[in-house]
């Protein structure tokens, strides 16, 4: 043939049908310049996908900082004010994408954050401070909108690389993040973290604009659900501020139990109000599928608890030691990024290679290998993490189950819901796996504290401890393991309805 000729799989949206298009293209400047646009959007989605967790890791780091400049002792609201926030927004930002266009609410919610960024950057005091930082937590929505948009703007074979690359540059934020951390902290201190989030959210608002087209995939319907909105959202903005004060208020304390159980009411009544209005935030209909409902519980746990496991090996490896208080390995935050870069490449390599398997193996069994690799990995670690070498091989091994799960998690809801319904699955996979990611993070602390000591205000570990909680992270492995039988024969990668607004 004198000319390549691609054909590209897309969805007549009102019908919901498959229809294939050919389209003839001469060799040379067109297919390189079509090849080109796949790359810009490709980085144009993984930054805003992974500028969270960058957000967490740096803001995370700047904390101490922040609480000795403005004389606080009410850090934790550093970064709770904007977990909750993004939570009970989190609804209406998935719905609103799926009414009226995820990238228009996309530009929307980064233009919003960097508002907030820039209200944190500048502000005179820590009220303030908080104000910017509770506002920047709508950007918690967009890991959800952007493997929904994902979907409908790459073409079918380029899906699953996409959505696993996407996904795994959580590896790059992990290789890089310590380093531009440490630097900017060493040298221009919390307010140079701040000022880079601002440039960091400016940049990912420019890519949206120039790079990333608009999906065709909507809601006809626009009707707007308030009252399910509002027992969703703050339904689970209560669970998970009771579950994040717990450990400090008492887990009998009427305040905590009030905000745990005032949350588990609000999304009782939540089910019952979605059963009744004409046109729900979230189809009931779709949690009765068991191809869904197992699907986000599944990745959600297993995703829920990798990401939030490194509390323990970053708390081991930085905690100073201490004779009879603490086993901490005093590394600095440096040397650390150098042991972890290894598992940083590997989760990016495993990450890679699940998107393209995804197409060829039952994502079920990729599954299990993740889960697989996450309780070798952290067995192991229990045995063996006294040294840098130690850490630096159990940490690949847990570095395989980091990067299929991060790849994963998107492309499985992909093989169990339809179009329409993807920005919507993410939600709920978000919001489930943000519930997951508080438990654990809790149960994490209390395992690792007893035996512990406190000196000066300070919870130190010892050996028991970090080791107890890597058996505990091994264990909610094996449960993902074990639960994999829920999910049903569903449809490959290769058969699901995507690549509806490729690019011409």
């Amino acid at each position: 043939m004198s000319a390549d000729t691609s054909v590209i799989a897309t969805l007549e949206p009102s019908k919901g049908k498959s229809v294939t298009t050919t389209a003839t293209q001469p060799h040379g400047s067109r297919g390189t310049g079509r090849n080109a646009r796949y790359a810009l959007l490709l980085i144009s989605l993984i930054w805003p996908a992974q500028l969270l967790s960058v957000i967490g890791l740096l803001a995370g780091n700047a904390q101490a900082q922040i609480a000795i400049h403005f004389q606080t002792t009410q850090i934790a609201w550093f970064s709770l004010s904007a977990a909750l926030v993004g939570t009970f927004l989190m609804p209406f930002v998935v719905k609103a994408a799926d009414l009226f266009g995820k990238r228009r609410v996309m530009i929307i919610v980064t233009a919003t954050g960097l508002v907030g960024d820039l209200l944190a950057a500048l502000a005179p005091n820590y009220a303030l401070l908080l104000t910017g930082k509770a506002l920047s937590g709508i950007y918690l929505s967009m890991g959800a909108l952007v493997f929904a948009i994902a979907r409908d703007v790459f073409p079918r074979g380029l899906v699953g690389p996409a959505s696993g690359m996407i996904g795994g540059a959580v590896g790059l934020v992990a290789l890089g993040g310590p380093f531009l951390s440490g630097w900017l902290l060493d040298h221009h201190g919390f307010r140079g973290v701040l000022w880079f989030l601002v440039a960091a959210t400016a940049v990912s608002l420019l890519m949206l604009a120039l790079f990333v087209p608009e999906s065709p995939v909507r809601n006809p319907n626009r009707t707007f659900d308030w009252s399910g909105g509002l027992l969703l959202g703050g339904g689970l903005t209560a669970v998970l501020y009771g579950v994040g004060k717990g450990s400090s208020w008492g887990w009998t304390d009427p305040a905590t139990l009030a905000f745990l159980f005032g949350g588990v009411l609000a999304l009782v009544a939540f089910l019952i109000v979605e059963v009744t209005v004409s046109e729900p935030m979230f189809q009931p209909s779709l949690l009765r599928r068991r191809e869904v409902w197992s699907v986000l519980a599944v990745t959600a746990l297993l995703s829920g608890t990798v990401l939030t496991a490194g509390t323990i090996t970053q708390l081991l490896a930085l905690m100073p030691p201490i004779p009879t208080a603490s086993d901490g390995l005093g590394y600095t935050a440096t040397r650390m990024a150098v042991i972890g870069a290894p598992a940083s490449v590997i989760i990016l390599v495993a990450a890679a290679l699940t998107g393209f398997l995804a197409r060829r193996i039952d994502t079920r069994l990729l599954l299990a290998v993740a889960a697989s690799a996450t309780v070798v990995g952290y067995l192991l670690m229990a045995q063996y993490h006294y040294t840098p070498s130690q850490l630096a091989v159990t940490g690949t091994v847990v570095a395989v189950g980091i990067g299929i799960a991060a790849a994963l998690a998107p492309i499985m809801i992909i093989e169990a819901v339809r179009p329409h319904e993807q920005a919507l699955a993410n939600g709920m996979q978000g919001m489930v796996q943000g519930i997951v990611t508080a438990v654990v993070t809790q149960v994490i602390f209390l395992v690792m504290a007893r035996g512990g000591t406190v000196l000066q205000g300070t919870q130190f570990y010892r050996d028991a401890g970090y080791r107890n909680a890597f058996y505990f992270v091994a264990g909610l492995a094996v449960v993902v393991l074990i639960s994999i039988v829920l999910i049903p024969r569903i449809k490959r990668l290769d058969e699901a309805e995507v690549g509806e607004a490729a690019i011409a």
